[in-house]
């Protein structure tokens, strides 16, 4: 194997398979990232089994391929040796079938390389009905509750984002117990078949890291046990969650007591700062108590001291409210909102709280609250 390849282009590749990149070493050629060579262009391979990324770097004027071949590079020192060249263009060679050679005109580099036959046979084969999505949107799906995942492995199902899949809706939920992200798609066609997966939420986060900004459509290949994601000339697996996602849709109330209108950014910084006097970010509790129309964001700490801070809101009733919660649930839902202005309800003191959007109908999240007497 033999070529010369711009560096932005070899080093935008690594960058993206990087990510599937083994970093447990249980299976040490999984540590590397697999370089295909053909005449139509570079394809790099990584995976640690639990996702695979796969990137294919067509032949243009950017790249001089004199030699095919396949090798597995170590991906640690490949990715560190090409971003720090200063060179425009880097040269890389097979040498005695192991030995890699990276050059440039004032640099080299030797690397012992692992025969391709090494790596495990990943099958990455498309399926005949993708589902179509605009890329825009699935970023935003992502973003938007992936958040609300749980982290404690104890209970898998929960460490994932479940996709159902019907007709041309599609619904997106993600929950950790404690608070729930909701998500519903119109999709441009119907599907021939119903679908609900969970993917775990860490490898899709993952895949939006490689996405740009760009408004092409990704391509969704689900199967029985795993998904592929086509994506530009990326494409993605990941495994799927097996078990069964509990049903959330009986958490979410159809009746309130009280909704108040605010505006987000706002609420957000009230309630951060209300967050600076404790010890442990992760569980402060803030209490919102409405009067009128005021609302009063406390928090105390025995340890340290009490804030308070006051804001007016939009109320659609007479009625009163005192209710307490854990302030990073309500922070990270009023940071999924791509809006002004967010509507909470409330159905009483020990109920889910619910924030909704005009903005963006499709977009529900629910926290509950805490006891704190």
């Amino acid at each position: 194997m033999k070529l010369k390849i711009k560096k932005e282009i070899l080093l935008d590749g690594l960058n993206k398979v990087s990510k599937a990149l083994s970093t447990k070493n249980l299976v040490p050629v999984l540590a590397g990232i697999k370089f295909d060579l053909s005449k139509e262009g570079l394809m790099l391979t990584a995976s640690d089994n639990d996702i695979t990324i796969q990137v294919f770097i067509d032949k243009t004027e950017d790249m001089q391929i004199e030699k095919e071949g396949s090798i597995i590079i170590q991906g640690k020192y490949i990715l560190d040796i090409v971003r720090k060249l200063p060179d425009e263009f880097i040269n890389i060679e097979v040498i005695d079938e192991l030995k890699i050679t990276i050059y440039t005109d004032n640099s080299e580099f030797n690397l012992n390389g692992i025969n391709k036959s090494e790596y495990p046979a990943i099958n990455l084969d498309l399926s005949k009905n993708p589902l179509i999505l605009e890329s825009r949107a699935f970023r935003s799906i992502i973003s938007q509750t992936s958040f609300a995942s749980s982290n404690d492995e104890s209970r898998p199902i929960l460490t994932g984002i479940n996709f159902k899949i019907v007709g041309n809706t599609m619904e997106c939920n993600s929950t950790d117990s404690y608070r729930l992200a909701r998500r519903l798609l119109t999709l441009n066609t119907s599907v021939e078949e119903n679908y609900n997966i969970v993917i775990p939420s860490k490898n899709l986060l993952e895949f939006i890291k490689i996405m740009d900004d760009g408004e092409e459509s990704i391509e969704l290949h689900i199967f029985n046990n795993k998904v592929l994601i086509k994506y530009k000339n990326i494409l993605f697996q990941s495994r799927l969650i097996s078990g069964t996602y509990p049903n959330t849709a009986n958490l979410l109330p159809d009746e309130f007591m009280m909704a108040i209108k605010v505006n987000v950014s706002e609420l957000y910084n009230v309630i951060d700062r209300a967050s600076i006097l404790t010890s442990d970010k992760e569980k402060n509790i803030v209490t919102f108590e409405i009067t009128g129309n005021k609302l009063f964001v406390r928090s105390s700490s025995a340890e340290i001291g009490r804030v308070e801070e006051k804001m007016n809101i939009e109320k659609d009733n007479n009625e009163d409210l005192k209710i307490s919660f854990v302030a990073k649930y309500m922070m990270e839902a009023l940071r999924s909102f791509d809006d002004d202005q967010v509507e909470i309800s409330f159905v009483g003191e020990v109920k889910p709280i619910i924030l909704k959007s005009n903005k963006d109908e499709g977009l529900t999240q629910l926290v509950l609250p805490i006891r704190t007497y």
